[in-house]
């Protein structure tokens, strides 16, 4: 049996674990945090990553949990309302589609939960190095010793710790698309009910909408700037960041940070892609976000991370050679990555027209 460990207890991580069980595999995966990261933005699972969700048997249980929004508001600094839709919103297209949106930490819970029972995880510890022979991959651990895998993947998101050891130097590979993202979570000061909130003011903005029947908001803030040099583990610092680069924002803004001073949970990272013209090296390869990151921007970081999951672990069971499971893993998967950073990158300003994201969505087939 093949042994694989899998860095990164995302979403990414444990839909590859449940595949790779399901293949026969015995899987071990490691995480960094000390359990389950709480908190994240609403995402959205479409197109063919649905048909991933359908086959793990938690189709029913994602729609259960999905968002309920009734439309949206666009307003500028002074609150005064621009526009107003009830028949799509930005983070979720419109509202008749078949697609789901839910929040990032009710999707984990339910990988995790379909997972636990028959995959080994190991929280609150990570990968610190990894040396390769002809027969596996020695991997060093930071809460110390060492184990031995045939296989690892790394799906430890945007700064992938697998990948830096792996392949190099993270400035190596990604690109800046010129804007930065806060989101935490507040209560429904707003007092919201299934509405949206989409706000600018100059070079910055966000959005504010309500989850979990409306008893909280998801609040993501947004600004222009160039690189920025800050410590992506030092929260304390980021928040100050966002603070000073958000202060004098109008409308419900100088509210919204002090909410986001005492959050207990919080994002912030640049909003960047990552292109490699390899995704494996050796015994090693990458998944989601730590392979080919298509930011927030494009909406489609789930189902990247789905898709991808489904995809690696079915070349896997195909071919008992690594080497040409992954660049099968490569030719399938490289056309709807593509489809989906362009998302991003040709529309930098705002949400992606509609049929843009429906060509993207469904760039690959699961057979």
């Amino acid at each position: 049996m093949r042994n694989v460990l899998v860095s990164g207890a995302g979403i990414g991580g444990p839909t590859l674990a449940y595949w790779l069980r399901r293949a026969g595999f015995s899987v071990t995966v490691v995480e960094r945090s000390p359990g389950l990261r709480e908190g994240g933005q609403a995402v959205d699972v479409r197109g063919v990553a649905l048909d991933v969700v359908d086959r793990m048997g938690l189709g029913e249980q994602v729609r259960a949990v999905r968002t309920r929004m009734r439309g949206m508001s666009v307003v500028d600094g002074s609150g005064a309302e621009l526009f107003r839709s009830e028949e799509q919103t930005y983070s979720s297209g419109r509202l008749d589609s078949p697609d789901v949106e839910l929040v990032r930490d009710d999707l984990v819970s339910l990988l995790y939960k379909a997972t636990a029972a028959d995959v080994e995880y190991v929280f609150d510890d990570s990968v610190t190095a990894l040396q390769q022979d002809e027969h596996g991959v020695r991997v060093e651990f930071e809460r110390g010793g060492f184990r031995t895998f045939d296989l690892v993947v790394g799906a430890d998101g945007l700064h992938s710790a697998v990948r830096r050891l792996a392949f190099g130097p993270e400035e190596r590979f990604a690109q800046h698309l010129g804007q930065y993202l806060a989101i935490f979570p507040a209560p429904n000061l707003l007092g919201l009910d299934n509405w949206q909130v989409w706000f600018r003011d100059g070079e910055t903005g966000g959005a504010v909408y309500p989850v979990h029947d409306n008893t909280e908001l998801r609040v993501t803030l947004g600004f222009a700037s160039a690189p920025l040099s800050y410590d992506y583990r030092d929260v304390v610092a980021q928040k100050e960041i966002v603070a000073k680069k958000l202060a004098g924002t109008g409308w419900e803004m100088p509210r919204l940070l002090s909410e986001m001073a005492g959050a207990p949970h919080f994002y912030f990272d640049a909003m960047q892609q990552i292109h490699l013209d390899s995704w494996s090296a050796g015994r090693v390869t990458l998944l989601g976000d730590a392979g080919y990151c298509a930011s927030p921007l494009s909406g489609q970081g789930t189902s990247l991370a789905l898709v991808g999951a489904y995809v690696l672990a079915d070349e896997l069971a195909r071919h008992d050679d690594h080497t040409a499971a992954f660049a099968a893993y490569e030719s399938r998967l490289r056309p709807f990555v593509a489809a989906n950073q362009a998302l991003a990158t040709e529309n930098p300003g705002g949400p992606a027209a509609e049929e843009s994201v429906d060509r993207a969505k469904n760039a690959i087939s699961l057979t």
